[in-house]
This record gives C-alpha cells, structure tokens and sequence, in this order.
C-alpha cells in the first residue's frame, strides 16, 4: 500500500513516518458461513483520524467488530502498536488502549450520565482515578457535567450520542473506533457531532471511523479508504479522495 503524499506527513511531523499504531492485514471474515471481508488493508497511525468509507454492504461496519474482537476473522493479522490482537476477546483489547462506539445500544438509557461514564471506567478500580477521568472527560463536554445527574433517556439523540463519546473516553484510549458516529440524528447535529470528533483528536486519541455521511468524513480525517465488496478499492488523504470525481460521483451522488 502506498504512502500518503508529502504535505499530508509534514503536517504531523515525523511521528506518521514511525509504526502504525494499528495494522489490518488482508483480513477475512464475516458472520458464520456468509463472508464479507475479503482481504481489507488498512493502517492507522499515531495522531491520525482515519475515515473508512463505501456502500451499503462493503464490510465497513464489520471491519471494524472485527479490529475490537467482536468478530473473529477467517484469515489476516491485526496489529495494535505491533502487537498481535487477532482473535483476542475486546476486554483485552480495552486493556491495550483501544475502545469502540458503535452505531447502536451505545448507552445505558437507564443509568445517569455520570453513571454512564462510570460504566466506560470499569476496568479501574481506584475511586479517585476515576474521579479524576470524570473531570478530564467533562472539561471537554461541559454540556454533559451540568446534566451528569440526569438519565440518559431524557437527553436528546445528539447528548445521548455525546454520552458515547464520554464513555469511550473513559480509559484513555490510544485509539477509537467509531461505527456510524452521526446515524439517526437531525441534519443540523451531523456538523456538531464530527466535529466534537475533531476536538477529541485534537487531545491526543487517534480516531477511525465509518460514517454514512462521506463528504463531511473526508472533510474531517487526514486519510480515507475506500471498501468494496469487502476488499481495499483505494486509499488516499481526505482532500484527494474529495477531489476524486470517481468517488464524487459513486459514493457522493454526484456527476
């Protein structure tokens, strides 16, 4: 796979140019007898937010169950900070720095905001750690911290979809996944959501996402790749793939 143009690395230093942070390696894999990734490439590196986008049925949303262990792949290598992690359970991924939001059930309705975020930490077991991640997490979602008392299921989709965010944020992860992060909500909360995405990055956490809205994805991250039918169709900068007028015209609706 070839490397990203000049400008792109001279504007995250040399630390691109060192070991991915993750690797995927001609995964396969899929769901019992119905495979859907068929030998997908992908790399991540330190700092970087990586957008992974295709139609409906590429494999999007399964690669990335696959990376946190939800799915274990036929065949293929997936590398964390070079360690192997293929086929390991996600609490031990968790435990290695990397976390996921999926696209649904990514709440507990029931529980408060703060007992939410609580729930994201349960791997810890020092209270005043805990304390301090709280805090940490609500200096950069202070609209969460002045409802951190109310449940979740009075919040609206945008908050709830904050809510997610928060608890991923919990263990400090080195990176995270997020599958569909904008799906469901009002067309003027997609701007707000991706670019809290851009602020969470902005604070050190590498990002790789799928998202349904792929103008907006490939605005926001440093590199996307292109699925389809469950393999690598291409990869290249957000603004190369924006001024491809292939992808303009298959995944935009444009042309």
């Amino acid at each position: 796979m070839r490397r990203l143009s000049q400008p792109i690395w001279e504007q995250w230093g040399d630390s691109l140019m060192e070991k991915p942070l993750l690797e995927a390696r001609d995964i396969h894999g899929g769901y019992s007898d119905v495979k859907v990734l068929n030998g997908v490439e992908l790399v991540v590196h330190e700092g970087e937010i990586v957008a992974v986008i295709g139609p409906n049925g590429s494999g999007k949303s399964t690669l990335m169950k696959t990376i946190f262990g939800l799915l274990k792949p036929n065949s293929g290598r997936i590398l964390f900070r070079g360690e192997e992690i293929t086929g390991l359970e996600p609490f031990q991924i968790i435990r290695r720095g990397l976390c996921y939001v999926p696209q649904e059930s990514n709440v507990f309705p029931s529980l408060t905001v703060e007992e939410n975020l609580e729930m994201g930490a349960y791997i810890l077991e020092d209270p005043e750690e805990i304390a301090e991640r709280k805090e940490q997490v609500y200096q950069l979602f202070p609209y969460l911290q002045e409802r951190s008392g109310l449940g979740v299921r009075k919040l609206s989709g945008g908050a709830r979809q904050m809510v997610a965010f928060a608890r991923g944020l919990m263990l400090q992860p080195s990176l995270l996944l997020f599958d569909e992060p904008s799906a469901g909500l009002a067309p003027q909360l997609v701007g707000d959501v991706l670019d809290k995405l851009r602020e969470i990055n902005e604070y050190g956490t590498s990002l790789l996402i799928v998202e349904q809205h792929v103008q907006k994805a490939l605005e926001l991250c440093h590199r996307g790749y292109v699925l389809d039918m469950g393999r690598t169709l291409t990869e290249d900068t957000g603004r190369e793939l924006l001024n491809n007028n292939r992808i303009r015209e298959v995944y935009m609706g444009e042309g």
